[in-house]
Order: structure tokens, then C-alpha cells, then sequence
């Protein structure tokens, strides 16, 4: 059940910590032995270590790794109309947002004969991680694949757990498929983080790897991201989390069936509710109760209940400063003229703006994105969007008049630094060298 309210006026500095401090996060030596292992297996017995890891970890060995046509087929034939109807409707709005997103390269001249350019490229090639642990998540498959075709990568490489029949998820192929990637791989865990990272005889090796998943497929790709022939990552990453902002104006069953959403995902996920009404505190505590004992996940929701978190703010002013601090991965505003707050808040993954905007919508298909920076890293990381699917490069071109109007002043800073290699670079050119 949800602890009782934090006044904030009233906690000492410690206090306050304490009441954001989120779960710790599961990096333990262990994880980190045990992670580096499987990687190694990986990368030196390839399809072998994936399958017998399969039977180990998954207690399943797909016939094939790669999902074939014929599986992706049967897939679609499995799912009802309604059920590929919302895959199609999610994709259409995803797209829809994220095509705005696309950079437009530009050329400057900075000086008279020197011109600058910045260009863009896709990433050559590609790894898409789709969680379905607990749960498949046919979502995250289209939040990873809608932008990844639509910066044009070449290599869109996708792997996700075998269920217990040893297929992938029905709904996840048809949405990764329906969304532009062909190449699904049953592989699930760090071995598929290794497998991507480093290739094998049946999965490509990949650039940059993509998606959201449990703490070992954290730990794998943090471990894959520090190895220079690994493949960077979209971001870090910990368990999920929304931060609400409430007043008394609020519906507190609206309230509370926010915070639920975010606690059903899992056991450490973290919940928030900062609010500037006691009455609403009290009775969103009820709503949650109420709700939960209807939740097939009531079990998990419950447990991540136990380290959720209700403070008292003076006024929303204080709110809005308490949720920059924390920078949550999902800011919701319930209160009145909510928008007028946006313009003050600065850290937040993805903010859901009034009464009859869940966060669900995010998750599913507004049209933004749910892959999103946790644990704090809202305050400096993004949520992913097509310009993460893109490499920038800078060109310059020089002509002899540029190079005579800026080549002074090279030779000036190079002499101040030492580098006397990079002055004769202009010297000799002019022909002023001695």
C-alpha cells in the first residue's frame, strides 16, 4: 500500500533525499561476472551458445533462430482484425511525429572561401531489442522500428525471446514486420546483446543497439557499449517510473490508475505523486487500493507500491522544482492549466499534459516515443527519436583566398599549443615556409 504523505516544508534535507531516492539498481558483481560470461560464450560459439542458452535460460530451442516468412504469416493469421488494426493505427501516428523529425543538413560559408557543411547519414547498420519477459511488448517493437526505417539504416537486425511454444511473440512480429524490419531473430537476454554486438553465422552485426530490458540485458549492453569492438547504445537505462503532478482540481481516480499503469510493469518500478492537496492524497490512496484488487498484476503493482512515494508540496511552483530534480522517464500533469507549467519544466523523459491525457497513450500510440531515459537520466539524455538512428558529419571545404583570410590565425593558435606540424599544414601551402 502506498506510504503516507512526505510534507515536504516540513522534511530536513535528508528526509527529502530519502523521498526520491530511487530502487537501487541491480548491478551487482555477480550480474556483472555472470553477464561477461555469457558475452564471451557468445562471441566464441556463436548460434551454439545462443541455442543452448535458449534451453537454459528460456527453457525453449527454437527449430530456427531467424523468423521466417512462413512464421511471420501464421503470425498475422493468429492475431484478430481488431488486434492488427491498433499495430497499424500505433504505426501510422508514430510515424506521423517522427518523420518531423528528420534533420535538414546545412552548408555555411564562415569567412570568404571557407565553407562548413553538416550532413546526415543513417547508421549502417542496426540492433532492435524487444523485451517479452513478464510480458511481449509489440510496442516497443514499433518505437524501435518506425524510426529506424525512417532514417533509411540499411541493417535493421531485431531480437526478442522465444515464448514457451519456442515461436516469437505473434503481436511483436507483426508490428516489427508491419513496420519495416524483416530480419526477427528468436534470442532474448544478453546473449542476444552479445550476438548483436559482435554477429555469429546468423545474425548480423550491428552498430548500435536499441530497446528497453531487464537488468541483464542493461548490464550487457552497458558491457558491450565499453568494449571499443562492441556497439554503442541508445541510453542507459533502469526501471521504469512515472512522477505525477497533482492538485486539488484533480480526479484522483485518474490519479491512481496512472500510478498503477507504471507499477504494473514490474516490481522496481518507481511511482510518484507530488500534490498540493492532502484531501487528494487521501484519496488517491483509496483509489489505489480500490483498483488494484481488480489488476491481474495486482501482485506486481503491489510490490513496487512498497517503495512509491506521496510529498505535499506548498504550491505547484514547488512541485515543478521537486520533479526537475528528480527528472522522471514520465511526467504526468493533473491540475489545472497544466499547460501553463511546461514552460518551467526543464527534465522529464515524456510529459502527458491534463486530465484525459494517460501515459499509456505514449506507451502505445499518441505518436511519441516510449523509449525513454530512467533513472534520473532525463536530465541529460533524450528519448529516442530518428536523429539517434543518424550519424552527423561535418565537411569544409577551403579555397587558396579562404585559406590566405584564416590561415594567420591557425598558425597563431597552433604556435600557442605547441603543435608546429599543424602551422606548416598552412604554412607550406601559402608558401611563406621558410
Amino acid at each position: 500500500m502506498l506510504s503516507a504523505p512526505i510534507d515536504w516544508s516540513d522534511a530536513t534535507p535528508a528526509q527529502r533525499d530519502a523521498s526520491l531516492r530511487r530502487p537501487a539498481a541491480s548491478r551487482s558483481p555477480e550480474l556483472r561476472q555472470r553477464v561477461a560470461s555469457i558475452i564471451e560464450t557468445v562471441r566464441e560459439q556463436g548460434d551454439a551458445a545462443l541455442s543452448r542458452y535458449s534451453r537454459e535460460l528460456d527453457g525453449v530451442e527454437p527449430d530456427e533462430l531467424r523468423v521466417s516468412d512462413d512464421d511471420v504469416a501464421a503470425a498475422l493469421r493468429r492475431l484478430s482484425d481488431d488486434a492488427v488494426a491498433a499495430i497499424d493505427l500505433a504505426i501510422d501516428n508514430v510515424r506521423r511525429f517522427h518523420e518531423c523529425q528528420q534533420p535538414l543538413g546545412y552548408a555555411v560559408e564562415t569567412t570568404p572561401g571557407v565553407r562548413c557543411e553538416r550532413r546526415f547519414h543513417a547508421i549502417d547498420a542496426v540492433g532492435l531489442y524487444v523485451p517479452a519477459g513478464t510480458a511481449p511488448l509489440p510496442s516497443t517493437a514499433i518505437m524501435l522500428a518506425v524510426p529506424a526505417a525512417i532514417a533509411g539504416c540499411p541493417t535493421r537486425v531485431l531480437c526478442t525471446p522465444p515464448g514457451p511454444s519456442g515461436r516469437a511473440d505473434d503481436a511483436v512480429v507483426v508490428a516489427a514486420t508491419r513496420a519495416g524490419v524483416r530480419d526477427i531473430y528468436k534470442v532474448g537476454g544478453a546473449q542476444a546483446i552479445a550476438a548483436m554486438a559482435y554477429g555469429n553465422t546468423s545474425i548480423p552485426r550491428v552498430n548500435k543497439i536499441f530497446g528497453p530490458g531487464n537488468a541483464w540485458v542493461t548490464e550487457a549492453k552497458a558491457q558491450v557499449s565499453a568494449d571499443p569492438d562492441g556497439a554503442a547504445i541508445d541510453m542507459p537505462a533502469g526501471p521504469s517510473e512515472v512522477l505525477v503532478i497533482a492538485d486539488d482540481a484533480a480526479n484522483p481516480e485518474f490519479v491512481a490508475a496512472d500510478l498503477l499503469s507504471q507499477a504494473e510493469h514490474g516490481e522496481d518500478s518507481q511511482v510518484v505523486l507530488l500534490t498540493t492537496s492532502r484531501q487528494l492524497a487521501t484519496a488517491v490512496c483509496r483509489e489505489v487500493e480500490s483498483q488494484l484488487s481488480a489488476l491481474p498484476r495486482a501482485a506486481v503493482a503491489r510490490a513496487a507500491l512498497q517503495h512509491a512515494r506521496i510529498v505535499l508540496c506548498g504550491n505547484l511552483s514547488e512541485a515543478v522544482s521537486i520533479s526537475n530534480a528528480y527528472a522522471p522517464e514520465h511526467l504526468i500533469l493533473q491540475c489545472e492549466d497544466a499547460r501553463a507549467l511546461l514552460d518551467d519544466i526543464r527534465n522529464a523523459g515524456s510529459v502527458f499534459v491534463g486530465p484525459w491525457t494517460p501515459e499509456s497513450v505514449g506507451d502505445y500510440c499518441s505518436g511519441t516515443n516510449h523509449v525513454l531515459p530512467t533513472y534520473g537520466y532525463a536530465n541529460s539524455y533524450s528519448g529516442l527519436g530518428v536523429e539517434q538512428f543518424l550519424r552527423q558529419m561535418t565537411v569544409q571545404e577551403v579555397t587558396r583566398s579562404g585559406l590566405r583570410r584564416i590561415g594567420p590565425a591557425v598558425e597563431t593558435l597552433a604556435g600557442l599549443e605547441g603543435l608546429h606540424g599543424h602551422a606548416q599544414a598552412v604554412t607550406r601551402r601559402l608558401g611563406d615556409a621558410p
